[in-house]
């Protein structure tokens, strides 16, 4: 019988490695924080790569259920000018290699695909200490734990596990996305509808300001606006008061197009403050033994449309490391851990210049 996995984090990245170890009857459990699936949002829209995110779903054995959550028509892509002029449209024609899914809706794809009680929801991660000899014990905040000898990180971006293997911690970007929402957008919001169009639309970054949008399902906008400000900066502006906090973000887009500055102005919920965080590129640890690191805990970069991807990639090839490597558990990490760090190398990219906004194909 092969070792037990235990994974802390379920998000898309851990679940893939869950999904693709159960293929292969490797026992694994998954520990996350959240109390239940559906205990947040999760987010907007991803658009899952031919190159990496389908291959990883191909070796899961998950493509019909992939195929059957695609939002048609959402590889559109639009470029405008901050007065609205559009200077690059290109619809979407079912060639574009990546399709749209809503994150939420993958995930339940991913958990569907698991046996009962693969999942421990609720179970926070106080702290995770080594052993010795590639064991550690995990404790979570109820006061539970656990000894595992094969522990994998999928804990994202401020992971209790990568601590075990490099002190990098993520640094802030230097720009900050606020997030909105514009509901029934054809009907009560036209003209903002009729320039985004029918996907995403992306006015490039002027002056440290930018806004990334794209059209989820119920004719739902839901964009980003990007700030390129210290943190500071946001501090001064209080969320806490959405009146106040919006006319002050729009103050910045003062001379934009209405039809684009109404995306901050028009929000039917408040403005989300998201501070953009990322490791150093081509970050790289020495073999530890007994536990590694996928997706946003092992390359969290700027939202680029690859993070998503790349951690449904990892989580896949790990599991098939896992799984199938000859020489064993500690040969089939090594390997796993340097074509993952050749996968997360060079990916750092800003959000808008990438053409990928948060959530999009991101984290």
């Amino acid at each position: 019988m092969r070792a037990p996995v235990t994974v802390i984090g379920a998000g898309l990245g851990g679940l893939a490695l869950a999904r693709v170890l159960h293929l292969h009857e490797v026992p694994v459990t998954v520990y996350e924080a959240e109390p239940s699936p559906s205990a947040r949002p999760q987010g907007g829209l991803l658009d899952i790569h031919d190159y990496n995110g389908q291959l990883a779903l191909e070796a899961a054995g998950l493509m019909d259920e992939f195929h059957a959550i695609v939002l048609e028509g959402r590889q559109a892509m639009r470029v405008l000018e901050p007065d609205g002029t559009v200077v690059f449209d290109r619809p979407d024609d079912g060639t574009g290699g990546r399709p749209e899914v809503e994150r939420g809706a993958l995930r339940q794809v991913l958990l569907d695909s698991l046996p009962a009680g693969t999942v421990r929801w609720g179970h926070k991660v106080r702290e995770v200490r080594p052993l010795g000899g590639g064991r550690h014990e995990v404790t979570f905040a109820h006061g539970g734990g656990l000894v595992t000898s094969l522990l994998v990180g999928a804990d994202g971006a401020w992971s209790r596990v990568r601590p075990l293997l490099t002190p990098a911690e993520p640094r802030y970007t230097g720009t900050s996305v606020v997030e909105t929402y514009l509901f029934e957008a054809g009907t009560r919001h036209p003209a903002t509808a009729k320039a985004v169009g029918g996907g995403s639309t992306i006015v490039p970054e002027r002056d440290g300001r930018a806004i990334f949008t794209h059209r989820e399902s119920g004719d739902t906008l839901h964009a980003y606006v990007g700030l390129t400000e210290p943190q500071e900066w946001f501090a001064a502006v209080d969320f806490t008061d959405a009146a106040a906090a919006t006319a002050r973000i729009a103050r910045e887009f003062a001379g934009w197009a209405p039809e684009l500055t109404a995306l901050i102005t028009d929000s039917d919920t408040p403005p989300l403050l998201r501070p953009l965080h990322a490791l150093p590129d081509g970050l790289r640890w020495d073999r530890v033994p007994g536990v590694t690191l996928l997706g946003d805990a092992a390359h969290l970069a700027a939202p680029n449309g690859e993070g998503a991807n790349l951690a449904l990639l990892d989580g896949a090839e790990l599991g098939r490391a896992l799984a199938t490597h000859p020489n064993g558990i500690e040969a089939a990490l090594a390997a796993y851990e340097q074509a993952m760090f050749r996968r997360g190398h060079g990916t750092a990219a800003s959000w808008d210049t990438a053409g990928h906004g948060p959530g999009h194909g991101e984290r």
